[in-house]
């Protein structure tokens, strides 16, 4: 049998082989790797065919060329343009963005092909076009940040926070300088405390225009898989930042060193700490989510690179708020700070665990937290030191007219808006509350027994001190008390002081701190200073009506007894006139019950007297001079007592002329 060999044909025929062969691999317009099992198969047919593969490279080769050469065109062609024309028409507006990208995206092909790496020639050229079209990138990158930053809306975020506004009416009167932690709130006739108010969970804002993210993370994908990951974080991270700390600037918080916050005086202090309290709330709530949710977008190819972005932008804003909060928990500590530093603790509180979920800094979360810590002391500490400032506050100017004592107001006003941070308080206080373990009522018995609806409970440690407070406040005013050389004087000072923290206390939640048996006795003890001025203000004027010492029956009594009796009484009764009509009992019905009970007390000894004895003056000559009142004209007069003005004593005149 005849064989047929295929070196039979001649040469001629072999470069046509070999390029039919190459043609069809060609037109079939396959991968790589396709062609290469393709010409396998070929050669195993025709040993002809053994070269067609270094043919066919060798068109790779020269295909990847024209390829990389066109990309480069490109790349050139936008980095020939003038840097006014460059910039007159937006990356994100051109038609010719996607062209460059696309140019990008070859060259990076065919480098990572390997498909020109056999010319150092063209490896050479095409690193440096990846470093044009890199700074390219990067320049258009900072760019759209820049230009596609949404302005922070203020207005629009502080409308989301519902406020809790608590009322804090402070003294009108004045309180002595050794009492001088209590400061200028003491002075103003009315004081509204606003507490930072809760941020709604459906609050956010676009930081960046959403088209732009788009462009954004095309630019960064190409930057990340050029190995210009770094100049890709520092521009991001850069922009970011520089907006964050304009939002800050828009949310009234201020870069300022510790010891510049320290020198700011009280009243423009406060104002910061309130906006810093709603800037706290915005930037881990709304702008921080916000920066972790762009980031996710821009960068969700590599974790490691989106963590460090969010982390370095991220980082300013936070440790900004926090060197402010610092400074406030460092700061000089007195009463009318506590109630915005306990506010400053719960905005951090509140939002820690959102913003320790959102960095993954320990630093930067060390940070917040020990600023936290520190806060907590802060408040801590400046409650202790209101609890000393009461106990030692040792005024010795006694009120006009026995009136409520400045000392009581503020402290009542104060007392009753800690109340509303009891929650706050009692975590603070109760690992440093040993020293009231097992304090107890003054009537022996433990603090909520059952008479109230104690809703702290017994073993509540705001409790406990809120009740020493109080406690500490009615002996330093009994303290004061004794200020007064009047002993009925001292009692109505007691009583107006004392029932002035009793209606504190029924009218809001202290009412549930301290319980109705507590109220109770308080008012018990109310009555009984009002039976001691009685007996101290009204038993030298009712000794003059009784029957001793006067002779004999009411027939034949002594003239003269009864003459010096009238005339004593009458002088008693027009210096408690004269004298009460300055003091003051500001709340009505206690005023009213006082003069009922003095007239109860004075009037039937006074008519009962007059009854007996008086006919036997009113027939002798001057009667008038002895007898100048009638029951009803001293139940008129006592009409007149407590009003705190002193009066011109025009009836008793009108009487004794």
């Amino acid at each position: 049998m005849a064989t047929t060999t295929t070196t039979s044909i001649g040469g001629g025929g072999e470069d046509r082989v070999l390029a039919t062969a190459q043609q069809i691999v060609k037109s079939l317009n396959t991968p790589k790797e396709v062609r290469e099992d393709m010409l396998l198969i070929f050669s195993s047919f025709d040993n002809r065919l053994s070269n067609i593969s270094n043919l066919i490279n060798g068109e790779d080769k020269k295909t990847g060329e024209d390829r990389f050469e066109a990309a480069e065109k490109v790349i050139f062609r936008w980095d020939s343009n003038s840097e006014a024309s460059r910039h007159s028409v937006h990356w994100e507006d051109s038609s010719d963005t996607e062209e460059y990208l696309t140019a990008v995206d070859e060259i990076l092909n065919l480098i990572e092909d390997l498909s020109i790496r056999s010319s150092p020639e063209f490896v050479d050229r095409a690193e440096k076009a990846i470093q044009l079209a890199m700074s390219r990138l990067e320049d258009e990158f900072r760019h759209i940040l820049i230009r596609n930053t949404v302005p922070l809306d203020a207005e629009r975020l502080y409308g989301s926070i519902r406020r809790v506004s608590l009322s804090f009416a402070s003294n009108d009167g004045e309180i002595d300088d050794d009492f001088e932690s209590f400061g200028e709130l003491d002075r103003d006739a009315g004081h509204f405390h606003e507490r930072g108010g809760s941020l709604g969970d459906d609050v956010c804002v676009d930081l960046i225009h959403p088209d732009a993210v788009v462009e954004l993370k095309e630019i960064a994908d190409r930057m990340i898989q050029s190995g210009y990951e770094k100049e890709c974080v520092q521009v991001y991270s850069s922009v970011r930042r520089d907006a964050l700390d304009e939002c800050l600037v828009i949310l009234g918080v201020e870069k300022l060193s510790i010891e510049e916050v320290q020198r700011i005086e009280w009243k423009p202090l406060d104002e910061k700490m309130k906006k810093w309290i709603q800037a706290v709330k915005i930037a881990v709530r709304v702008l921080l989510t916000g920066e972790r949710k762009l980031c996710d977008q821009i960068f969700n190819g590599s974790d490691e690179i989106r963590e460090i972005c969010f982390n370095e932008t991220a980082k300013g804003c936070v440790m900004q708020l926090m060197n402010f909060g610092e400074a406030v928990a460092i700061g000089k500590r007195s009463p009318e700070k506590l109630f915005r530093i306990l506010d400053m603790y719960d905005a951090l509180n509140d939002v820690f665990q959102d913003l320790e979920a959102l960095i993954t800094d320990e630093f930067v979360v060390g940070e917040a937290r020990g600023v936290l810590a520190a806060l907590g002391d802060a408040g801590r500490g400046t409650f202790s030191e209101f609890e000393n400032a009461v106990q030692g506050e040792a005024s010795k100017k006694p009120m006009l007219g026995g009136e409520i004592h400045p000392l009581a107001r503020y402290v009542m006003n104060y007392v009753r808006l800690l109340v509303d941070y009891s929650g706050t308080l009692n975590t603070l206080l109760m690992d440093a509350d040993e020293e009231f373990d097992g304090l107890q009522n003054d009537d022996g018995s433990q603090n909520g027994d059952g008479d109230g609806d104690n809703q702290l409970g017994t073993e509540s440690a705001i409790a406990r001190r809120l009740l020493l407070l109080i406690t500490t406040l009615e002996s330093n005013l009994e303290e004061k008390s004794r200020l007064y050389e009047d002993g009925a004087m001292q009692y109505i000072f007691l009583m107006n002081n004392i029932l002035y923290i009793v209606q504190k206390v029924k009218d809001s939640d202290l009412r549930k701190l301290l319980g109705d048996h507590w109220v109770r006795k308080r008012r018990g003890l109310i009555r009984q200073y009002a039976t001691s001025y009685l007996r101290a203000s009204w038993s030298k004027a009712l000794s003059c009506l009784k029957d001793e010492g006067i002779g004999g029956s009411t027939s034949n009594a002594s003239k003269v007894a009864l003459k010096e009796r009238f005339k004593n009484f009458n002088a008693c009764f027009e210096d408690i006139y004269r004298i009460q009509t300055a003091w003051k009992v500001p709340d009505p019905q206690l005023r009213e019950e006082l003069r009922i009970s003095i007239s109860e007390k004075v009037i039937p000894a006074y008519r009962s007297f007059m009854g007996r004895f008086g006919n036997q003056l009113e027939s002798g000559r001057h009667s008038g001079k002895y007898i100048k009142y009638t029951p009803d004209d001293l139940e008129n007069y006592v009409l007149d007592l407590f009003e705190g003005t002193p009066l011109v004593l025009h009836h008793l005149r009108r009487k004794s002329t």
